[in-house]
């Protein structure tokens, strides 16, 4: 391993090899549910370098770990316990390389903090409209690999729908160069897309061309009270129909959920929080290419209308940019919330929009007779179909212990009843080494041999991110 650590040195300067002290940072998952140990934390400065570091490490068989951010849910970027692997990461490849207006794109390294590429776009005077709430530390390197989702989906789809080509270092060692930024390239198979999704284990990206939009004239939020989750699929039905491309987003969240975010952060001031009557709270975005007074009439006219079909019970629209962002603050705090009441366990799952309701009666009902005491943290991305159906411990009890004794249960409970209702169990937090059991249940083996077999075609030493995503052989 010393020759190795020294072929590294040699390629990124010894200051970017890092193999002593606190290496948490890296070697730690952002919800500290797992931590491994590296052989060495190596950063590269550029593409060129990714590549050596890529062919050194093949020659010597050592595997590689990819991450951006750290901020995944699935455990997918940090190293196993063995000290042997090589953590690979790609923060200091972080320049945005160019914007072509004409072309509507922004060509940028896969270490660019999602936040960043979304002010230099603001900038530039457009639009980068993937938003979620790691935005200010995740990178559009991890948000690539894992197809990330967030708040805007709705509109503008997945990061995959965000891309129109990629750089990509292989597990040889060899430059992929697709940053052309074309919207039109039917020539062979779709590589851009292989590679979006697949979590570092078949290639490693390293730079992206992204779509832009232009900024809207003007952007509404407004927060809503529905009586039931069946009423909030009706309002988003009225919303496609009275906004159409104008909704970009389209969030509800549970009352439990939202007492959360209340006794953790009370300085949110959450609407109608003290109203027993409401069980659940939606929150919409409307941006407008025309005029603030457009964006506002046919907001106003959607609310009217909903609250005619008896699908909301109250509202309030944001009056201003700040009392928006407060609005999505509290929904964005939910997760930390959770966090703040004690240990939990996390679900992302996606079932069609329209057996969203019937799968949360049946659900909930059966975890409470099954696991008496839970607590059901319910919110997500309803516009598209994607839940985060996460599980409390029962109060005052202790969580780690009810993690401990029921975690598995709960997750089997909770994944059978998705593949009941025809949904995926994992819709934008990516399969990482957390779920690599569940893709083996739940996936078709014609499905799983498929994706063997594309490993085994473009990676046959294993050598990237072995483990994740489909277990090793």
């Amino acid at each position: 391993m010393s020759v190795l650590l020294e072929k590294l040195r040699a390629i990124v300067g010894a200051a970017n090899v890092l193999t002593e002290g606190d290496l948490g940072a890296w070697e730690q998952d952002w919800r500290k549910r797992s931590r491994g140990k590296a052989l060495a934390v190596v950063r590269p400065g550029d593409t060129r370098q990714v590549a050596e570091v890529v062919r050194a490490c093949a020659e010597a068989g050592t595997s590689i770990v990819p991450q951006g951010g750290n901020t995944g849910l699935a455990v997918g970027s940090t190293p196993d316990e063995s000290g042997t692997q090589v953590l690979l990461s790609l923060q200091r490849l972080n320049a945005i390389r160019g914007i072509d207006a004409a072309n509507l794109t922004m060509t940028v390294e896969a270490g660019c903090v999602l936040q960043t590429l979304q002010e230099a776009a603001r900038n530039a005077g457009f639009l980068f409209p993937l938003s979620l709430a790691a935005e200010g530390s995740c990178t559009i390197g991890g948000n690539l690999a894992t197809n990330a989702g967030g708040t805007q989906v709705v509109r503008y789809g997945n990061t995959r729908d965000l891309c129109l080509g990629l750089e990509v270092v292989t597990p040889q060692g060899g430059v992929w160069e697709g940053t052309s930024g074309l919207r039109k390239d039917n020539t062979g198979y779709d590589l851009r897309d292989l590679m979006i999704g697949s979590e570092g284990t078949l290639g490693i990206i390293t730079a992206a061309t992204m779509k832009l939009y232009p900024l809207p004239a003007a952007q509404l939020t407004a927060w809503a009270a529905v009586p039931s989750l069946d009423h909030a699929v009706t309002l988003l039905g009225l919303a496609h129909q009275r906004l159409g491309a104008g909704l970009t987003g389209f969030e509800v969240m549970g009352k439990f959920a939202l007492s959360l975010v209340d006794k953790h952060f009370p300085a949110l001031r959450v609407p109608f929080i003290d109203d027993a009557s409401v069980p659940w709270c939606v929150l919409l975005e409307n941006s407008d290419s025309e005029s603030e007074d457009h964006a506002r009439s046919r907001f106003e006219a959607l609310l009217e209308t909903a609250f005619e079909a008896g699908c909301v019970t109250n509202a309030v629209v944001a009056e201003s940019l700040t009392q928006a962002h407060q609005l999505w603050h509290i929904r964005e705090s939910i997760p930390l919330a959770q966090a703040e009441e004690g240990l939990n366990i996390k679900h992302d799952i996606s079932i069609a929009v329209s057996r969203i309701p019937a799968f949360v009666a049946e659900t909930d009902a059966l975890l409470a007779r099954e696991i008496p005491g839970v607590r059901l943290v319910n919110f997500g991305h309803l516009g598209d179909g994607n839940l985060h159906y996460n599980v409390q411990a029962p109060e005052g009890g202790d969580s780690k212990a009810f993690l401990r004794d029921h975690e598995d249960r709960i997750n089997t409970l909770v994944y059978d009843a998705v593949e009941k209702f025809d949904g995926s169990f994992s819709a934008e937090h990516g399969v990482g080494s957390l779920k690599v059991d569940k893709l083996e249940k739940h996936k078709s083996p014609v499905a799983l041999e498929m994706m063997r077999a594309i490993k085994r075609g473009l990676d046959p030493q294993n050598i990237l991110n072995p483990g994740r995503v489909l277990r090793s052989t």
